[in-house]
């Protein structure tokens, strides 16, 4: 059994169901059953057990391994902005409250005006 330094992933135990997904595409299929057996005996998570399974059912039909899009190879990584989208700009108006009071403060009466 590998110990997880070995994996064909780095870091796969802490990837992400989608990164897996896309990052075993380029897996050949000895490497794909490595990951497989490697999840059946650690997390044995339905999902990745899943994706890995299907993905060496099509490399046993005559499928190849790809890079893919490089820009999918670690989805959990954004390289976007980070931090709060909003600015003076795009912040809303100042909240007046309403004309007649609020429960600390009451309004008068609409008979009581003079």
């Amino acid at each position: 059994m590998a110990d997880r330094s070995t994996l064909p992933l780095p870091d796969y135990d802490q990837l992400p169901i989608g990164s897996v997904e896309s990052r075993v595409r380029s897996l050949t299929v000895e490497e794909v059953e490595e990951l497989l057996a490697y999840e059946r005996e650690h997390a044995d998570r339905l999902p990745v057990v899943q994706v890995l399974t299907a993905r060496l059912e099509q490399l046993r039909a005559g499928g190849e391994p790809t890079s893919g899009d490089p820009a999918a190879l670690r989805p959990e990584v954004s390289a976007g902005r980070t931090g709060s989208p909003v600015t003076p700009a795009t912040s809303p108006q100042p909240f007046n409250p309403p004309p007649h009071g609020t429960p600390d403060q009451s309004g008068k009466p609409k008979g009581d005006r003079t």
